[in-house]
């Protein structure tokens, strides 16, 4: 377990209206004492219930809106063989 410190608890929302919750912890590829080596790692899916729980602990939380163009649908013209 990490400590306050070293992880922080991620709320990404979409226009959609969809949210997506992750936490992330602070790594190291070297030591503790070396601060140029430490680094956020990967951020892992957490549920709604976890981040909730973790801000009301006082964990550090993010709160993101992201947004982003829509895909563009490319079409492909059908050949009958």
């Amino acid at each position: 377990m990490h400590s306050k410190q070293t992880v922080k608890y991620i709320c990404e929302r979409y226009p959609s209206g969809n949210c997506y919750y992750f936490k992330q912890e602070m790594i190291t590829s070297n030591s503790w004492q070396d601060v140029t080596s430490l680094q956020w790692g990967m951020k892992r899916p957490i549920t709604k219930i976890t981040y909730d729980k973790r801000k009301k602990e006082g964990y550090r939380t993010e709160e993101s809106f992201i947004e982003r163009q829509p895909a563009v649908v490319l079409p492909f013209n059908r050949v009958n063989t």
